[in-house]
C-alpha cells in the first residue's frame, strides 16, 4: 500500500493558503505537552483504531509524530482501513521545527474532534 506524504514546507504552504486541512498529532501525552503544530488535534496512535471513524472524510487529514515513523504506519494502517484521505507530515514535527515553522503550546489548542 502506498502511503501519500507531505514535506512541512509544503503542509506550511497549503495551510498559508487556507486549505482546509484536519492536523492529527498522534504523539504520547508527554510529547504533545512539549509543543504541537498550530491548530492540530491529539489523537494518541494507540487510540487510532477506536477513533478512526471520527476523522473528517471530507478533508485532508495530515497525521504527524515526532519523527515521521509512526505517523507513517499509521497512515498505512489506516489506508487498509479503507480511509484514503490520510497524509503523513514526512519528518514528522522535528522536520515542521528544522523548517522554523510555529510550535504552539498544547493548552492553546482545542481539542474539536475529541
Amino acid at each position: 500500500m502506498l502511503v501519500k506524504e507531505i514535506d512541512a514546507a509544503e503542509l506550511k504552504s497549503r495551510i498559508d493558503a487556507g486549505e482546509d486541512i484536519a492536523l492529527i498529532d498522534i504523539r504520547s501525552d508527554a510529547e504533545v505537552a512539549q509543543g504541537v503544530l498550530p491548530n492540530a488535534e491529539h489523537l494518541a496512535m494507540h487510540l487510532i483504531p477506536l477513533r478512526m471513524h471520527d476523522l473528517p472524510k471530507d478533508k485532508d487529514v495530515v497525521l504527524y509524530c515526532r519523527s515521521g515513523a509512526r505517523s507513517y504506519h499509521a497512515c498505512n494502517f489506516l489506508g487498509q482501513q479503507g480511509v484514503n484521505n490520510v497524509i503523513n507530515l514526512r519528518g514528522g514535527i522535528i522536520s515542521w521545527a528544522r523548517q522554523g515553522f510555529e510550535i504552539a503550546a498544547p493548552q492553546q489548542q482545542r481539542a474539536r474532534m475529541m
